[in-house]
């Protein structure tokens, strides 16, 4: 998983570069077979992605457990790598006509938009009002 904070911008092209965020877990991952197993691992997913949505939406049916692939991973190693600084510009670029620096990047949520007149007629829910 990477999540880019920004571009990194130097004078060549060579040393461009970003600002990030990285992991990668190592492990064997077995299928969740037990459907309810399976659901409440879906559950905690969707709790996870939004907190307090899990109870205020339809869980999956059993048709739809069947349809879905839910994976089991116990984490042998794990590897991060951050890289939050500036530009590196090489000592004979310093004095080029050309702008370098850092353009941040964030992941924001724009107004909700109800799917449909049901919907709009509903308040919006308070987890997702949060996010704005």
């Amino acid at each position: 998983m990477t999540h880019v904070d920004g571009l990194v911008l130097a004078r060549s092209h060579f040393n461009h570069s970003m600002n990030y965020r990285s992991v990668v877990a190592f492990g064997r991952a077995t299928p969740v077979v037990d459907p309810r197993e399976k659901a409440a691992a879906l559950l905690r997913f969707v709790d996870a992605m939004l907190p307090g949505r899990a109870a205020d939406a339809r869980p999956a049916d059993a048709t739809e457990l069947a349809a879905t692939n839910v994976l089991s991973v116990a984490i042998e190693d794990i590897s991060a790598k951050v890289r939050a600084h500036g530009v590196k510009d090489h000592v004979d670029d310093l004095e080029l006509p050309y702008w370098s620096g850092v353009v941040p990047s964030r992941v924001v949520y724009g107004p909700p938009q109800p799917a449909d007149a049901r919907a709009a007629a509903q308040p919006v829910p308070p987890y997702v009002a949060a996010l704005l």
